[in-house]
């Protein structure tokens, strides 16, 4: 009996012992589960941007910082071409999720078919009318090479309102296509005798000393728009939390973008100096990036007026709305 009751004893214990882990393992399944979900839940999701070097993508560039700096479960990978139609086949053929673009452009490749919507506007304004410093006055580029960056751009709009003011012929200049950074050096070495293009290369023809603001864009087009977010319509329809959570912060970016802040972004991003963005930023705004439907009927008749679509995407066909 003096052996049997020891055993017992022991027995209670070791039966104890064991139910007690068991608890303890049904308890921590029960905190792993959630974890396991939470974690699931914080992944990263990547979103790829495409971008050209200019200040006009700016507020992705500060958002890309954000949520960095939140530890945000979006994240920005950010991937720079060196020209539009490079960047806009990427976006075309999906290899990217979207694109900061010459708004334009994205209107021209949706009226091809491509599967595209613009989300956001880039910034309003900050386009100038850039010219060497022997012109005076729109007549003296008569006969002259004239450079945009793209048929397909407000660049272009801008280029045709100057001379409709000023009673020209678009077919009295030669109107060529350049790439953004090559424009201040062709127009330093008389290839150009002015052009239109993004920033900060309207500035860095001034900061050299290589050419003048002939118009700014105000001058010609008030509240003028350029270049828009603009995403693929897969990512849209895949990720449609993502994409409204990633717009509303790409949006907010816009508005903390206060000279000092696009300064210290553009250095970083742009390698440009102090001087050149301080003229550069005087002209842009990267407040109230919606796209209205005033906005883009505005933008609508000037493309039609120009010529650049007979026939361009509606706002229903080509902004989306969440």
């Amino acid at each position: 009996m003096k052996r049997i009751i020891p055993f017992v004893l022991t027995l209670i214990l070791i039966t104890g012992f064991i139910t007690g882990c068991a608890n303890n393992i049904v308890i921590s399944q029960g905190t792993d589960v959630p974890t396991q979900e939470v974690k699931n839940t914080s992944e990263k999701k990547t979103i790829k941007i495409a971008y050209l070097p200019i200040t006009h993508a700016l507020p992705v560039f500060r958002e890309k910082e954000l949520f960095e700096k939140e530890s945000s479960n979006i994240e920005i990978e950010l991937i720079k071409y060196g020209s539009w139609p490079e960047l806009l086949d990427a976006l075309n053929t999906n290899r990217v999720d979207g694109a900061s673009v010459l708004i334009e452009l994205a209107m021209k490749s949706k009226e091809e078919g491509n599967d595209i919507k613009a989300v956001a506007l880039g910034h309003h304004d900050g386009n100038v009318i850039i010219v060497s410093n022997d012109i005076s006055s729109p007549e003296d580029l008569k006969g002259k090479k004239f450079a945009i960056p793209h048929r397909q751009s407000s660049h272009n709009i801008l280029l045709n309102e100057m001379l409709n003011q000023a009673g020209i012929s678009l077919r009295e200049l030669e109107i060529v296509e350049l790439a953004p950074p090559e424009m201040p050096s062709a127009l330093a070495s008389g290839q150009i005798a002015g052009y239109c293009v993004a920033e900060p290369f309207g500035a860095k023809a001034v900061d050299l000393g290589v050419g003048k603001v002939l118009y700014d864009s105000t001058d010609l087009w008030r509240d003028s728009i350029c270049c828009a977010l603009v995403m693929t319509d897969k990512f849209l329809n895949e990720n449609s939390d993502t994409v409204n959570q990633f717009i509303a912060s790409y949006k907010e970016a816009g508005n903390q973008l206060n000279n000092e802040e696009a300064e210290k972004i553009s250095k970083e991003y742009l390698g440009q100096e102090k001087d050149v963005l301080d003229i550069s930023l005087k002209w842009i705004s990267y407040n109230d990036l919606d796209i209205t439907e005033e906005t883009y009927s505005a933008l609508i008749d000037k493309v039609k007026k120009y010529g650049l679509s007979d026939n361009p995407p509606s706002f229903e066909e080509f902004v989306y709305k969440p």
